[in-house]
């Protein structure tokens, strides 16, 4: 009997030790998710007005990848992608929840799914799953928090913030005993939340999303940082970005700048890996029907497009990953990935398992972050956004160089483009390349077929007259850009 027990004792002993040393090589995660960031917003992508030091320092001494896509043209739909690791399409989630209507288009566009079904397995489940902490600080957008928030999804410590960018302007959602500091920029107090997690969960691996509301409108910055920009737009006399919004993205860079000290503190730096990325691509100007009614707010050159469309403007985003135990310092990769590649990186990263039960569109990019020049087994990228915002109801697809956009408003209108030659979709090779354009059409609807995707209907109430007209799905009336709500550009001109 006491050989017995003393056999047990020695098994259970070297479970428990085994079980901890695979903890002890599971890396932490530091999801960090920028709301309608450009990707030429950073210096390291060769902006050369705004200060980034320490996301440029990010990618010096981590990977920068130069094709990454958000999965969607908007924040709800990438969101969707991220927590599920699907294709939005197949949920529905396609336009920003609850989007916008407009009733006199030549198309009727499809609704939205109004909330992330609880059914679907998020990424946070799954690292759960895996022995993860996991903890969520910033925007949602996937369904009203007390019901579909990140609490109901997986996430251990859920602080969802909501509102502009000011203290007193926005709030923590059922959190009432979270509140900023007097005067307290939103991106600070966001970096207090995630500091304070960091701290309590050091020992344990975690997984930590930061989604800010930055650099989202209405624009705010801080005074100072606006007044380093406005004298910078004089003394060289750019136009754009807007000055407060490059003050903006300076406070995303000193959020970064914070977390990523308080890791290297707290000796964690060669147990986490870092991730930094966007929602979508930039916004050039706020949507308005009429030609010019709000401040411009950043210039997305090179690139064609902004956020709302499928031009590389609108999906082409930053992501920059540091991880020094795998990931080359000073190493660039170009091979195409997307926002739904982050659900299985992070689960094989954990040593977990991808749900048996749920599709996975994504690939596992760990093969990229060991060797940059690597190809994954994927042989084309899609995008359904069938709303009309900042362009048309469009369906995309990129197969290697080639990109293929079709407008699906009634038009029948299709453009491809060669990306390695026309990074700035100048060139339609529509007629050029006619037998290529039936190719990538026909992957396209086989694709759409296989997701489900929900498409536009004909209008029977088609009004060319009035189909500029934009109605909110909020109030089911027209969006009265008039009467529109200004914000203050600095917190002294509250």
């Amino acid at each position: 009997m006491r050989l017995l027990l003393s056999l047990i004792l020695v098994a259970l002993a070297h479970g428990s030790s085994s079980l901890h040393a695979a903890k002890s090589k599971q890396p932490n995660i530091i999801f960090i998710f920028i709301d309608d960031m450009g990707w030429g917003d950073l210096g390291c992508y060769g902006n050369d007005f705004i200060d980034t030091p320490r996301i440029d320092r990010l990618a010096t001494e981590g990977m920068r990848f130069t094709d990454f896509y958000a999965a969607g043209a908007v924040c709800s739909p990438t969101r969707c992608a991220v927590q599920s690791g699907q294709n939005q399409a197949r949920i529905g989630i396609t336009a920003h929840i609850p989007g916008h209507w407009r009733p006199f288009e030549r198309v009727i566009a499809p609704l939205t799914t109004m909330a992330l079904p609880l059914d679907v397995i998020t990424v946070a489940e799954s690292l759960k799953t895996a022995g993860y902490t996991t903890g969520y600080v910033g925007k949602w957008h996937l369904g009203r928090g007390d019901k579909f928030g990140p609490a109901k999804q997986g996430y251990d410590i859920a602080i969802e913030i909501n509102g502009p960018h000011y203290a007193g302007r926005y709030r923590v959602t059922g959190r009432p005993e979270l509140k900023p500091k007097p005067n307290q920029y939103r991106t600070d107090f966001e970096a207090d939340m995630c500091i304070n997690f960091i701290r309590e969960k050091k020992d344990e691996p975690f997984f930590l999303m930061l989604s800010p509301f930055a650099v989202h409108i209405p624009l705010g910055a801080m005074s100072d940082k606006a007044d380093k920009y406005r004298a910078k737009a004089q003394a060289t006399g750019r136009e754009l970005p807007h000055p407060i919004y490059a003050a903006m993205v300076e406070h995303v860079d000193d959020m970064v700048g914070r977390i990523v000290d308080e890791v290297d503190r707290l000796g964690l730096t060669d147990k986490t890996m870092i991730v930094f990325t966007s929602d979508n691509g930039g916004l050039y100007r706020r949507y308005d029907y009429r030609e010019h009614a709000d401040d411009n707010v950043s210039s997305l050159a090179p690139l064609k497009g902004e956020k709302g469309a499928l031009h590389e403007g609108g999906i082409r985003v930053p992501l920059i990953v540091k991880y020094p135990p795998m990931v080359k310092a000073g190493t660039k990769c170009a091979e195409p990935t997307i926002s739904y590649d982050f659900y299985p990186t992070f689960v094989a990263a954990a040593g977990g398992k991808l749900p048996k039960h749920q599709t996975i569109d994504g690939l596992s990019m760990l093969p990229l972050l060991n060797n940059p020049s690597a190809r994954l087994k994927r042989s084309a990228i899609h995008w359904h956004y069938p709303h009309f915002h900042h362009s048309r109801p469009a369906s995309a697809i990129r197969e290697r160089d080639w990109k293929l956009i079709e407008y699906l408003d009634g038009s029948g209108d299709v453009e491809i483009y060669h990306l390695a030659q026309d990074l700035g979709e100048k060139k339609n090779l529509v007629k050029e390349r006619r037998g290529k354009v039936a190719d990538l059409k026909r992957k396209l609807f086989g694709w759409r077929t296989d997701v489900i995707a929900r498409m536009p209907i004909p209008n029977p109430s088609y009004d060319p007259k009035r189909a500029h007209e934009w109605w909110s799905m909020r109030t089911g009336k027209p969006v009265n850009s008039d009467g529109r709500k200004r914000f203050p550009p600095t917190e002294k001109d509250q």
